[in-house]
């Protein structure tokens, strides 16, 4: 069983991780925030007292599911709001009235971006996603562990079952592959 120091230990050590995880996924930092606290409140609540050995793999199934049901929820929001769009209150005399023209999203958030801006963001992580498929494996998995997943070199190379040196030298080279592939494309970070 997994003591409360246990428990709180792993939590903030899985915290970061789990907040880029989100991020990713999701493409709104806000939403992932909340991903990640409502994975750990059901990781503590529910699997508190399992061993502290278990508690990765069962906060990394919690997460997924916690991005999974984001995603249904969108879903059937976006559902609804396109189905009602064109509804015209009672007490609204003019012909035009759009619900949604009415709605001023909050400044700073995604509603609030420009489809430009949007679109432009979308096609670099579109473009990203495909330059790190392309990394031969091992320099794929170097790099996702180590900037992704944010393990350290020792823990990576652990993972990887080879050595600190080694998972350097991915790392090292993909970055170079991934920098040269979007320069190439004109992709400016």
């Amino acid at each position: 069983m997994a003591t409360k120091k246990e428990l709180s230990n792993f939590l903030e050590g899985v915290e970061r991780r789990a907040f880029k995880h989100a991020v990713y996924m999701v493409r709104n930092e806000e939403s992932a925030l909340d991903i990640v606290q409502d994975s750990m409140i059901k990781l503590s609540e529910k699997y508190g007292d399992k061993p502290a050995d278990e508690l990765p793999l069962l906060f990394q199934r919690i997460l997924q599911n916690t991005i999974l049901d984001f995603f249904r929820r969108e879903k059937v929001r976006n559902n609804w709001v396109s189905l009602f769009s064109n509804i015209t209150p009672s007490n609204q005399e003019d012909d035009n009235f759009d619900l949604l023209e009415s709605y001023a999203p909050e400044e700073g958030s995604e509603a609030a971006e420009s489809t430009e801006n949007k679109l432009e963001r979308e096609q670099v992580l579109n473009i990203i996603d495909e330059e790190i498929k392309k990394l031969p494996t091992r320099q794929r998995e170097a790099f996702l562990m180590r900037y992704w997943e944010d393990m350290d070199v020792a823990e990576t190379a652990l993972a990887m079952g080879c050595s600190e040196g080694s998972v350097k030298t991915h790392c090292s080279r993909a970055t170079h592959a991934l920098a040269a592939a979007l320069k190439a494309l004109g992709v400016h970070l």
